[in-house]
């Protein structure tokens, strides 16, 4: 879950390839995402339509004694869609939230994250796109305590 642009679906694009649910990885911006199945969503470049997925996880090496089930929602961004986070929200066990290290926390942002507490989903932060120039992951993590009350736990 995030606000537009932040990565969600292509983050979850490399999870599906990493752990063999794919065999290729789909780029957004070449309308080629497996999780943006819908033609509006491979014309537009956004998700419209949250897409559900398994894959299984052994680890980089496969040493990991037994299989980890990982179950995705890949869920728009855009605040047009945001009742398909609220739907997605209501099921899950926890949620990965995205922010985008040169945006930080954008309003859809606060948006997502208030929907998540009214239904009491944990989330963990992925700061993406490290690699912009601009990137501050310590101030992304500022605006995450600052603006969302997120706590960090250890």
């Amino acid at each position: 879950m995030a606000h537009i642009d932040a990565g969600k679906t292509t983050t979850s694009e490399r999870i599906l390839f990493y752990t063999g649910k794919s065999h290729k990885i789909g780029e957004v911006h070449d309308g080629a995402a497996t999780m943006d199945w819908m033609e509006q969503e491979q014309e537009r470049g956004i998700t419209i339509q949250s897409a559900a997925t398994t894959a299984f996880w052994k680890g980089m090496d496969k040493s990991l004694p037994e299989e980890h089930r990982f179950n995705i929602i890949d869920t728009p961004g855009h605040v047009d869609f945001t009742i398909e986070v609220e739907r997605s929200l209501r099921v899950l066990d926890g949620a990965v939230f995205v922010l985008c290290a040169v945006g930080g926390v954008q309003p859809q942002s606060e948006t997502v994250w208030r929907q998540a507490n009214k239904y009491h989903v944990p989330r963990i932060a992925f700061v993406n796109k490290m690699d912009r120039t601009g990137a501050n992951f310590q101030k992304v993590v500022g605006q995450l305590k600052a603006k969302l009350g997120a706590v960090s736990r250890r």
